[in-house]
């Protein structure tokens, strides 16, 4: 009933999009890849959820010819800033409800329709597997909410903040909150490879879907942390 009412909650209209990429659907429906469970089930209850976003330029860095991504990193059928990685449930603490038992799938239709928020099939039927089988009872309202809460949100310019000198974790959690009213930067979680580049976003939030603070797993590096973003050039 709480996710229900959420739900309606996010469906009011959205606030025009600041992120400046550029994807194309493919006509036709896509397969669906079949999922092998990487790990074991956990059943929990939900306390809150994540929004992990990747940021492509950053993920397509040296995969540009691969044949498995080359929908993502090839720029043949699109460019790509942010892109949703998964919706997560959240347990207590730091643990995660997982692989939950399921006999739904989703549909190559249902698929094709999320290839510009996530756009790699085998990933998407992964995350519904892993994560949104946890949440809710169908494949079709799992994508329905995580296409909602992504085109919701607004978008600093990141391309800018590339270019900002002695760039930090901190600045970059500012520069989402201030895009985005009811955000607070301890609701933003940043994830960075070995050499500080910008790897994710993970937004925090409780089970009314709004910003809450992260717990330290999620929040990643301290604000004073230094942070590089490439822009793919």
């Amino acid at each position: 009933m709480r996710l229900a009412a959420a739900f309606l909650l996010l469906a009011a209209p959205a606030p025009a999009l600041a992120q400046a990429y550029q994807c194309t659907l493919p006509a036709a429906p896509q397969s669906v890849p079949a999922i092998e469970p990487d790990g074991p089930t956990r059943q929990m209850p939900v306390t809150g959820y994540t929004l992990a976003l990747s940021w492509s330029p950053q993920f397509c860095r040296g995969r540009e010819d691969s044949r498995a991504h080359a929908r993502q990193c090839s720029g043949r059928e699109g460019r790509f800033g942010f892109i949703v990685h998964g919706l997560w449930p959240n347990g207590r603490g730091e643990s995660w409800p997982q692989w939950c038992p399921t006999s739904r799938q989703p549909d190559p239709a249902t698929i094709r329709q999320m290839l510009c928020t996530t756009p790699d099939a085998r990933l998407l039927a992964h995350e519904w597997a892993k994560h949104g089988s946890c949440m809710v009872g169908t494949p079709q309202t799992y994508f329905r909410v995580t296409r909602l809460l992504f085109d919701n949100l607004q978008w600093p310019d990141f391309d800018r903040l590339a270019r900002q000198r002695n760039l930090t974790a901190g600045d970059v959690r500012e520069a989402f909150a201030r895009a985005n009213p009811g955000w607070s930067a301890d609701s933003i979680g940043l994830l960075l490879n070995e050499d500080g580049w910008l790897r994710e976003m993970r937004l925090c939030m409780g089970r009314d879907f709004r910003g809450t603070r992260c717990t330290p797993r999620r929040l990643g590096p301290p604000d004073s942390a230094s942070v590089r973003i490439w822009r793919g050039l």
